[in-house]
């Protein structure tokens, strides 16, 4: 499953220079490759929770902590999103939140997965 993690590795490599005057194209070659990866992760008919669950724990859990207590990002478990509707939820997961660490998924990921990981981290069972 491509995640965040095989993007950021796709941008590194793209700032390396592999000859004058090809960073341009190394950089155009690298963020295409990322982006392939990380939607064909999610292209399927139906939604795989197993994958969601490895997202949201290892991707959005890198800032919001691996236990979703927080960190740089805020607290994500469900007692402390109770008071949030899962459509606000899943227009932060697709839109980010501007001046801010939260970044745009909707590049990554369909609506009906950003719903599901609404969904998800309503339930205690995200914890």
């Amino acid at each position: 499953m491509a995640s965040l993690s095989h993007i950021q590795l796709g941008l590194r490599a793209a700032k390396s220079e592999t000859a004058p005057g090809r960073t341009g194209w190394a950089a155009r070659v690298a963020l295409t490759s990322a982006v392939v990866l990380a939607t064909s992760a999610f292209a399927a008919d139906t939604l795989d929770p197993n994958a969601l669950k490895r997202l949201v724990h290892q991707d959005c859990g890198s800032c919001h902590g691996l236990s979703l207590k927080g960190g740089l990002g805020p607290d994500l478990r469900a007692e402390t999103l109770e008071h949030y509707d899962a459509d606000v939820l899943t227009g932060v997961i697709l839109d980010g939140i501007p001046d801010t660490a939260m970044p745009p998924w909707r590049p990554l990921i369909s609506q009906e997965e950003a719903e599901w990981i609404a969904r998800y981290l309503l339930k205690s069972e995200a914890q």
